[in-house]
């Protein structure tokens, strides 16, 4: 009966934590096909820019920059919001301009120096 116990309350704090866990990085994960609001998107596209610093993906001298412009454009499945940022301080001109692409509810598919 102890053992049960116990297990119950590992197999409960397990479950628990990892909810919590998952609820911290969700603020831009949608459902449902609805249009998200541009500001939604955006905020989201300066959190993803953020993930990415911190990953060591694009130089940090990205926290600075502002968005530049954002659309929704016709993507590959439907429509797409674009949203891009340039940082006139990179080094590289290739890299100058950060294009993120998220879906029309506000879900992040990529980013990238293309645009494509």
């Amino acid at each position: 009966m102890k053992k049960l116990l116990i297990a119950t309350i590992l197999s409960a704090g397990i479950i628990g934590s990892g909810a919590a866990v998952a609820g911290e990085s969700s603020s831009c994960h949608f459902h449902g096909k609805k249009v998200a609001p541009e500001e939604t998107v955006s905020s989201c596209a300066f959190e993803r820019k953020e993930l990415l610093i911190m990953g060591g993906k694009i130089d940090p001298s990205w926290e600075r920059v502002e968005q530049d412009k954002i659309e929704l454009v016709d993507g590959k499945k439907g429509k797409e919001w674009l949203v891009t940022f340039t940082n006139p301080a990179v080094a590289d001109k290739s890299k100058a301009k950060l294009y993120m692409f998220f879906t029309a509810p506000g879900n992040f598919i990529a980013a990238n120096f293309s645009g494509k």
